[in-house]
């Protein structure tokens, strides 16, 4: 008999499933049809080891907080001087470990998943199982990939990865792409010496992913989450097109409390979603088991990659070119998370809002590709909260807090980059001044080329196009402007939306996303004093920039003709 197994359970249901998990409800997790023949690696043939009972479960036994048989205080006991004097690629390999040997011996917490489509029970003649990765573009600290291998590994079949390379998305240029594809890159090679075959399927997932799993008999596939509209719809499309018997379900590997467990409902604001995290996170904060190398050996090879066809196939604007302060690559993220905690941590509290002191974590292009898990950061980062407490406070709120609400408006509210998203006293009021007379008015051409009468926001715009990236405090100026110095809010919204996601290597992402419906339309704030052409929305200005920091000094760090 196919066991079926809750993906969420109080914790009085998480006790009472001890003796029975017979109940159904309609977040169910995979599991297999029961298996009949024997042999070993095969994934054809398969040995019957233990009860019957034990065979027909694809997932264990998991309490709804992670952990594993090793002691806690070992985890604990994790030495600071490992990431800061030597290297923090070394020391993570050994907290995996002080995690679980594999993630099969780790109690996998299994809220993170959900289930999509109506199949919930694997094929007993599958030959493979599938991690379809999207967002989270890594190996390692990827629970999504961790799930895949679990599934794997407990049916004695082989795993594989696929990536679906499409030849445009919104505003992508050449300098996201080629961030994405090196990245890629770094993942296909692990993969290999992983013993997990990697495709670069190129074309939309829809018409790629289901006849790769059809031609390879696949017997689930596992993928990531994002909560953009665009790649929701992907996984609603692949999930129609997929055979009716091949199980497709969702892992949250971006945020740390999955974002469909975090809240069910669209959160007004910091203040009312926050609590909900803290109180969750004893949960799902916790260390990473390793992937391992792959058991089970596939029946058929990956297609070897050619990254210069891979570029040759790409319908994108190739004039905004790639920067070099950024290295792709997970191996590359590691390495900034650690010049982040010996070099800027310290100061990143205090002098976070200045754009002329080095503060910040420059962690987004990493976060925003998948190529660092954000949990990962964390939980490095938080070791050193009585060395540097108002700190590390600040970074968990930004990188937590922040982040996973972001998430939370983009899940929940379609009009997520529209003035329709804004909440009703923001829509009244803006519309109430859309007809005020403007000071200056420009279009996006002059906005783009940094061309207007504020040498500060010309100095921030010339920062984004030229290096991929503007400084965290300066963006909300910048967008604030725009609803200045346009025609309406709507119009503002679009140009902030065009030019955040053209230039801004962290382009096309609920951050951005949410930051420009702050700036413009109020999001996750309040309403001010009321004003002309702003109305109630928060206003900035030249002025309360240059008592913040030393303006001068910015404009002439990124004036014009350093880029002549």
């Amino acid at each position: 008999m196919s066991q079926k197994v809750k993906a969420t359970k109080s914790k009085k249901e998480e006790s009472s499933s001890k003796k029975s998990d017979g109940s159904q409800n309609n977040e169910k997790m995979l599991a297999p049809k029961p298996k009949s023949s024997s042999t070993g690696k095969s994934p054809r043939k398969r040995k019957s080891e233990g009860s019957a009972m034990e065979k027909s479960k694809a997932v264990s036994e998991a309490s709804s907080s992670e952990s594993s048989d090793v002691d806690a205080k070992k985890r604990k006991k994790q030495k600071k001087e490992d990431a800061v004097g030597g290297s923090l690629q070394d020391a993570l390999k050994k907290s995996r470990l002080s995690a679980a040997a594999s993630v099969s011996d780790f109690k996998f917490n299994k809220k993170r998943v959900r289930l999509v489509s109506v199949e919930e029970n694997l094929k007993d003649d599958a030959e493979g199982i599938v991690y379809w990765m999207s967002r989270d573009q890594r190996v390692e600290d990827n629970w999504a990939f961790l799930y895949a291998q679990r599934l794997a590994v407990k049916q004695k079949l082989p795993l594989h990865v696929a990536f679906c390379l499409v030849p445009k998305f919104l505003e992508a240029t050449i300098r996201h792409y080629g961030f994405m594809l090196k990245g890629l890159k770094e993942v296909a090679e692990d993969c290999k010496a992983l013993n997990i075959p990697f495709h670069l399927l190129i074309g939309y997932a829809k018409d790629v992913l289901p006849d790769f799993v059809k031609e390879h008999s696949i017997g689930g596939v596992v993928t990531d989450f994002a909560p953009l509209r665009v790649p929701m719809q992907w996984v609603k499309d692949v999930s129609e097109r997929l055979p009716k018997d091949v199980p497709l379900v969702q892992v949250d590997a971006h945020n740390i409390v999955p974002c469909w467990i975090a809240s069910i409902k669209q959160e007004y604001g910091a203040r009312t979603i926050r609590k909900k995290i803290h109180d969750q996170l004893s949960q799902f904060l916790t260390e990473f088991p390793p992937v391992i190398k792959h058991p089970y050996n596939s029946m058929f090879k990956a297609k070897p990659v050619d990254w210069k066809e891979c570029y040759a196939s790409l319908e994108v604007d190739r004039t905004v070119k790639e920067v070099e302060w950024a290295k792709p690559g997970s191996k590359a993220g590691v390495d900034m998370l650690q010049s982040f905690i010996t070099q800027r941590l310290k100061s990143f509290n205090s002098d976070r809002n200045n754009p002329n002191q080095q503060a910040l974590s420059n962690l987004s292009p990493w976060f925003h590709f998948g190529q660092l898990s954000v949990q990962r950061a964390i939980l490095e980062v938080q070791k050193y909260r009585s060395k540097y407490k108002e700190s590390v406070d600040s970074f968990v709120e930004e990188a937590i807090i922040r982040r996973e609400l972001a998430d939370n408006f983009c899940y929940y509210n379609k009009s997520y980059d529209t003035v329709e998203g804004a909440y009703d006293w923001a829509k009244n009021t803006l519309k109430v001044h859309e007809k005020d007379k403007r000071t200056h008015i420009y279009s996006l051409e002059k906005l783009e080329s940094g061309k207007t009468h504020d040498p500060l926001w010309n100095a921030a715009q010339l920062q984004m196009v030229h290096e991929g990236k503007m400084h965290g405090f300066l963006r909300m100026y910048w967008a604030k402007k725009i609803l200045e110095w346009t025609n309406s809010p709507g119009e503002a919204l679009k140009f902030a939306i065009y030019l955040n996601d053209r230039y801004e290597l962290d382009g096309r992402d609920p951050n951005g996303y949410v930051g420009c419906m702050w700036s413009i339309c109020g999001i996750h704030d309040q309403g001010w004093a009321e004003r002309a052409v702003f109305g109630k929305i928060r206003y900035m200005n030249y002025q309360g920039c240059k008592r913040k920091f030393d303006v001068a000094q910015f404009e002439r760090r990124y004036h014009p003709k350093n880029f002549a």
